[in-house]
């Protein structure tokens, strides 16, 4: 598996360490990564050093709650993902983001294709590449247009992910504490 490297992420800084993921509408699957990541991170007491949003490649569904059924499979697991709006990604966002976070492939190249830098080309990463168990998929399955289950299903493979991810943050979170 191949590993990112987080040097810019220390507690000392005023920054936080920031991560925004993307999906199409930012109805399904990119909230959901988001709510589970926040809640992660505040758990360990991390807010100060990382912060986590979304948005989709898409227009569609701006200034929208996030998809009903997406509301209800966090709300199962214990999450709220309530006060999500959805808005569409700006590629000057680039700029205000550590780390890129697509939830498949055509999410990737679309946001590859709107950068200008190659700097910013490289904070884009796929979800489930920090996830050894899950990086062979690629992609994170788009639950819209299927039922509550596939939702999910979803759900579980974004919390998997999103621990990976976590797991990879923590040398530098470490390093920065001592």
């Amino acid at each position: 598996m191949e590993y990112m490297s987080f040097a810019s992420l220390t507690p000392d800084e005023s920054t936080p360490f920031r991560i925004i993921f993307v999906c199409t509408g930012n109805i399904c699957r990119s909230p959901m990564a988001e709510v589970v990541l926040r809640d992660l991170i505040t758990k360990l007491g991390l807010e100060r050093l990382i912060a986590t949003s979304s948005a989709g490649t898409g227009d569609w569904h701006v200034g929208e709650q996030a998809d009903g059924r997406t509301i209800t499979a966090l709300a199962k697991r214990g999450y709220d993902g309530s006060h999500h709006r959805a808005r569409q990604f700006d590629p000057l966002w680039f700029a205000d983001h550590d780390l890129v976070v697509v939830l498949d492939r055509g999410q990737e190249r679309i946001l590859r294709n709107w950068a200008l830098a190659d700097r910013d080309r490289a904070k884009v990463r796929l979800l489930l590449s920090f996830d050894a168990e899950q990086a062979a998929l690629c992609d994170v399955p788009d639950p819209y247009y299927s039922d509550d289950a596939l939702f999910d299903s979803v759900l579980g493979m974004i919390e998997s992910a999103n621990h990976a991810l976590l797991k990879q943050l923590a040398p530098a979170i470490r390093q920065g504490v001592q």
